[in-house]
């Protein structure tokens, strides 16, 4: 039985929430794609857990898996499981052997790159977190990373270091005419620091039984019947291969990464569920085009103020605020269509509460013609003009009664909203999340129980 959980937007819509509730019916919780520049955050009873790296379902005791698609950032994964420990949680995370390893010195040249796309005048700068996802995966590709198995074998990291940090160094020095020695980034090209530094993270991880063969610890956990849900970072319209590119992250938040980016058969996932997680609004970090983006006057700006404010619209990584924009579901659809949901969870109905107006972009107009899911290039997404459909709107309530009341009890307009959601991505709504808190879910229907 399994769960794939995957953001339907441009991140941040939610995702951790239904993690963790449906993740208490799972056993194992497998994060697919992505570092720790992805962000969840998980309230139970108040007390909120900010997660990068670990698997969400940590905060419900679940076994956590790091997958081969993943790439993994020692430093913050240790950082968090010990905060978690000292929030009196004991998470059990395993980390695939064959997952890539973040260096300190992609997260030097990360920060470069952003600077000198921010330079260029074709306006390629992406906006990234900065946390050197992209050139671990860049190093993956070409063949030179290190692996979380290279850690504990402290001959082979030697080797794979005294490769490739000499082809950075000549990069930041040669390339972008930067100096290295006596600044901050020294210690980020030594190959003898980093190999003690790193090393030390292989013992920690053998030490505690951590890495795993990602393929075959599955297979087995699920020949003993266990559940297993595989927990998506980012979102689609971000996806490498499905996103706006190259306003995109450096892997594949889309259903069939799930496969890919752990080691299951795509037969595996696609025998179970795939729920695609909605804001009831649109939010982004970053650049990149954004149709519906609400920054036309000062009314738009206003309205976007409000809703930022009201559903706390900031990264959970970077703290930058979001941009706001209308529902877009152009890039519903497409969401849908690139990773077969069979069910949706809208989140964040509650922050729309109270508007005077509210607008979903039905379709696009591009150069004349009318489209309904969004363009393959960002310069054409870029000129596309909404066209929206208006919807009544719906007054605040007691939430929390509403929760514990279901879906029936929802405002009328809020059923109405949802209803033409889930006609136009060919996808029932599986949940509808009025409030941060586990409990603030509507549940409809529960996709282990489907199954």
């Amino acid at each position: 039985m399994t769960v794939t959980i995957v953001g339907s937007q441009l991140g941040d819509e939610g995702k951790g929430a239904l993690v963790d509730r449906w993740g208490g019916d799972a056993d194992v919780v497998v994060r697919y794609q992505g570092g720790d520049n992805a962000g969840h955050t998980v309230v139970e009873g108040g007390e909120e857990y900010k997660l990068s790296l670990v698997p969400s379902g940590a905060v419900r005791g679940k076994v956590g898996v790091l997958g081969n698609g993943c790439v993994v950032n020692p430093r913050t994964l240790f950082d968090e499981i010990d905060g978690l420990r000292e929030k009196g949680l004991d998470p059990d995370v395993r980390v695939a052997r064959r997952a890539h390893v973040i260096m300190p010195y992609h997260r030097v040249l990360d920060g470069i790159e952003e600077e000198v796309k921010a330079e260029d005048e074709s306006g390629t700068e992406v906006g990234t977190t900065g946390r050197g996802i992209g050139p671990t995966y860049e190093d993956k590709v070409g063949r030179r990373g290190v692996r979380i198995g290279d850690l504990t074998d402290r001959e082979t990291l030697r080797e794979r270091l005294e490769y490739v940090v000499p082809q950075k160094r000549a990069l930041v020095e040669d390339v972008h005419g930067l100096e290295i020695d006596g600044t901050d980034r020294e210690d980020a090209f030594d190959v003898d620091a980093l190999l003690e530094e790193f090393a030390e993270f292989g013992e920690r991880l053998a030490d505690g039984g951590m890495t795993v063969n990602c393929s075959d610890f599955l297979h087995h956990r699920m020949q003993a019947g266990d559940r297993i849900m595989f927990e998506g970072a980012q979102g689609t319209s971000i996806d490498i291969d499905h996103g706006n590119y190259p306003f995109v992250t450096s892997s594949n938040p889309t259903a069939g990464g799930a496969a890919v980016g752990s080691g299951v058969g795509p037969t595996v996932v696609g025998q179970g569920e795939v729920v695609g997680i909605v804001k009831a609004y649109l939010s982004r970090v970053g650049s990149g085009p954004m149709p519906t983006e609400l920054d036309g006057d000062e009314q738009e700006e206003a309205l976007a103020d409000f809703i930022r404010e009201k559903g706390g619209e900031f990264g959970t990584v970077t703290g930058r605020p979001r941009r706001i924009g209308w529902l877009d579901l152009p890039m519903l659809r497409h969401a849908s269509r690139v990773s077969g949901f069979t069910g949706v969870a809208v989140n964040h109905v509650d922050v729309l509460a109270g508007l005077d107006e509210l607008k979903v972009a039905h379709a696009y107009e591009l150069d004349g013609e009318v489209i309904e899911t969004v363009p393959a290039t960002a310069e054409e997404w870029a000129r596309c003009e909404p066209i929206y459909r208006e919807f009544d709107t719906w007054d605040e309530v007691d939430w929390t009664a509403v929760a514990e009341a279901g879906y029936d009890a929802l405002p009328e307009a809020t059923q109405t909203y949802l209803a033409y959601i889930a006609e136009e991505v060919d996808a029932d709504v599986y949940a509808v999340g009025v409030g941060p808190d586990r409990e603030d879910t509507v549940e409809v229907v529960n996709p282990y129980e489907k199954q």
